[in-house]
Parts: C-alpha cells; sequence; structure tokens
C-alpha cells in the first residue's frame, strides 16, 4: 500500500512496522513515487540495504532504481508511528501498573478477610469464657444458698475450702474488642458478686463456729516465768522481770508461751481472743505432748497448729516452711475453730467475719490445749495483752 504525501486514511497495525526488521518505523522514509513503487521503510534499515547491495532495487516489490534515490523523511508517517509508539508504552505502562493494583488488592482482601476470621474467633472465645463464668458463679451461688440452711457443720467445713477459693476469672478489663456487650461492667458484677458469695459464706462459717464456743481459762502452771496472768486467767501480758515460779513439768522456760487448763480430745471447741494493739503474737492450740522445755518450734510435725504476727503486719500459717498470709484487714479479735475427728484448725477474722487459714487433714492423737503467745516486749511497744474473749452464742 502506497503513502502519499498528504496520507489521511487509518494505517493498520501492520502498515506501521518495518519490511525488513520487522520493527515499528524509526524515521521512516518512502521510495520515490513517481516510480511503480512508493513503499515505506526505516531509513537505516534501506540505507544498510543499498550499501551492501550492487543495485538499488526496492526490498519489498524489487523495483529497481537506475539512480540511487534521495531519501527524505516521510513526517507524517513518523508523527503517526510516534504517536503508536507512544500508545504502546502507555498501554505496557498501565498494564503493569493494573496487575500491581490487582495483586495489592487481591493481598489487602486476603488480609482483611484474615483480620475478621480472627476477630470473629477472638469474639467468640470471650463469649463461651463470660457464659463459663456466669455458669460458675450461678453454680456457687445455688449450693452457697443450700449450704446456708444445712445443719451439717462437718459438711460445711468440707466444703469451705472449694467453695472460698477465688474464681480464676479472665482479666476482662485488659480485652478491647467492638460488642454491644460492655465487658468491663459484667467484670465488675462478677467480681462484685463473688465478694458477696463468699462474705455469705464466711458469715454462715463464723456463726456455726461460735455454737461450739467453750470457756477457755489460762493454765498458770504452764505459763513462762514473764508471762503476767491477771486473776480471772482471761488475759495474758510480757512482763518485765522474770517472776519467782517454780520448775513446773508443764511450764515453759524459754518461750513466752501459756495454755489454756481444759485440753479436748473429741469434737468440736471454739474460742476467740483479742489481739488489737499487738505487733507480735502467737494463736492456736497445741498437743498434750509439745516441747515445753527449750525453744519450740511452730509446725503440726512438732504439735503446734498456729498463726502468728510479727512486726506489726506480717502474718503467717506456722507450718513447716510457714505461710505468708495476705489480710485485706488487720484482725482485732481472732477466732479459733478445731474439729478433732475432722482433723481441722481454722482461724477467723471475728469482726470481718472472714477465713484466715485451716489445717486440713490433721490426725490428732492426742489431747489438743488453746495456745497463747503474747511474745516479748520489743523496744517498748507490744505490751498490750491478749484477752480471752467472752462469746454470746447466737442460734
Amino acid at each position: 500500500m502506497q503513502l502519499g504525501t498528504n496520507s489521511e486514511h487509518f494505517l493498520s497495525e501492520k502498515e506501521f512496522m518495518r519490511s525488513v526488521c520487522l520493527d515499528v518505523f524509526t524515521d521512516p522514509v518512502t521510495t520515490p513515487l513517481s516510480t511503480p513503487c512508493g513503499h515505506n521503510f526505516c531509513r537505516t534499515c534501506l540505507t544498510h540495504c543499498w550499501d551492501n547491495t550492487p543495485r538499488c532495487l526496492c526490498p519489498l516489490c524489487n523495483e529497481i532504481f537506475t539512480k540511487r534515490p534521495e531519501l527524505k523523511i516521510n513526517t507524517t508517517l513518523r508523527e503517526v508511528t510516534n504517536t503508536e509508539k507512544e500508545i504502546a508504552d502507555s498501554v505496557e505502562v498501565f498494564g503493569s501498573l493494573m496487575c500491581s493494583i490487582t495483586r495489592n488488592q487481591a493481598e489487602l482482601l486476603q488480609v482483611m478477610e484474615e483480620k475478621q476470621k480472627a476477630a470473629e474467633r477472638q469474639a467468640e472465645g470471650l463469649i463461651k469464657d463470660l457464659e463459663q463464668e456466669i455458669t460458675d458463679l450461678k453454680r456457687r451461688d445455688t449450693e452457697l444458698e443450700q449450704l446456708s440452711h444445712t445443719e451439717d457443720h462437718i459438711h460445711l467445713l468440707q466444703m469451705y475450702p472449694a467453695l472460698s477459693s477465688p474464681l480464676h476469672t479472665k482479666n476482662w478489663t485488659d480485652i478491647s474488642t467492638d460488642t454491644d456487650l460492655s465487658i468491663k461492667t459484667a467484670s465488675t458484677v462478677l467480681s462484685q458478686l463473688q465478694k458477696n458469695l463468699n462474705k455469705k459464706l464466711n458469715l454462715t462459717i463464723n456463726i456455726k463456729s461460735q455454737q461450739y464456743s467453750v470457756d477457755v481459762t489460762l493454765d498458770p502452771d504452764t505459763a513462762h516465768p514473764r508471762l503476767i496472768l491477771c486473776n480471772d486467767g482471761k488475759q495474758v501480758s510480757y512482763g518485765d522481770a522474770k517472776q519467782n515460779l517454780p520448775d513446773h513439768p508443764k511450764r515453759f522456760d524459754r518461750c513466752p508461751v501459756v495454755l489454756g487448763k481444759e485440753g479436748f480430745s473429741s469434737g468440736k471447741f471454739y474460742y476467740e481472743v483479742q489481739v488489737k494493739g499487738k505487733t507480735h503474737w502467737d494463736v492456736g492450740v497445741a498437743r498434750e505432748s509439745v516441747n515445753r522445755k527449750g525453744q519450740i518450734t511452730l509446725s503440726p510435725q512438732d504439735g503446734c497448729w498456729t498463726v502468728c504476727l510479727r512486726n506489726g503486719n506480717d502474718y503467717k500459717a506456722c507450718d513447716a516452711p510457714s505461710i505468708p498470709l495476705t489480710l485485706k484487714e488487720k484482725p482485732q479479735t481472732v477466732g479459733v475453730f478445731v474439729d478433732y475427728e475432722e482433723g481441722l484448725v481454722s482461724f477467723y477474722d471475728v469482726e470481718a467475719r472472714s477465713h484466715i487459714y485451716s489445717f486440713t487433714g490433721q490426725s490428732f492423737t492426742e489431747k489438743l490445749y488453746p495456745y497463747f503467745s503474747p511474745f516479748t516486749s520489743v523496744k517498748g511497744t507490744n505490751s498490750a495483752p491478749l484477752i480471752i474473749s467472752h462469746i454470746f452464742k447466737t442460734e
């Protein structure tokens, strides 16, 4: 197809291609239009072809030129081919961009789907945890309601460790998720319900323990020589000087300890002792054969079941090793309950009506005696006495 100097018709893609190098025209030229030829070529391709042949002929139709034509750039065709190149380059760039966008969209959609699934799994897990906690609290509430009406005190005490232990609840305040349910509010309600249940249980046990209260009087034959006992045998304090007392076999000679007069070898008994104003004390029970001469080790293995206070706020259950106790309030009066057959020794904060500690699963084979130690005077402090309380039994 010939292209004149005034071509206005549409060129097909093949017409833009070099007939020699089969690429888009660069600096296109046209053979003389005065001949029947008039074909288009790249200037470089046609010049190279004629430089390497003895005759000048058209590479496409073999038209022979008697004189080598002077080649001039076909400006119209060059503009068209340049435009075609720009379009082709733009299409290639656009295609690459679209592929990149498509890949990024696919990756973004995948990430969004994964996050959505993870959020759904988290929400399902939180709902299950919350439902389980509500179920556990309802069960505990039902059990406590049943126990509050029972007269089986042994069963009540056996159930206490499990019912009074804290629920292992999730820390809901650390959860952040989009939901209509306020987790923080739910957690507050659950915590308050748990406190109410424990308070109700402690109140029930404290009242029932008082039904087994006994009249405890201090035994002067067991008292360390520095201990001062009141005439009624209800108070003991540490004195400044050692008293001249007979070396009775039952007397403690190294540790400031005194026992109750009456021992118990069966059944249940309960007593209370005021510890107000003291920074050091020991309270509990001891077996009849407890070591009274020399240093004493406070532990069940050595015949003592006690709790103690040291340095004003360091509470411990005296075991081997001792067990630190964390108390929300400083007890002013301590209640001691013993069930001989069950092997149980429990301690309570009487005013707070809360449980302090229990020795469980013990095996008693001797008489048990109430145990008191006001401890020594510490740098002029801890002079307040231990006072055995008078208990008004409640029905």
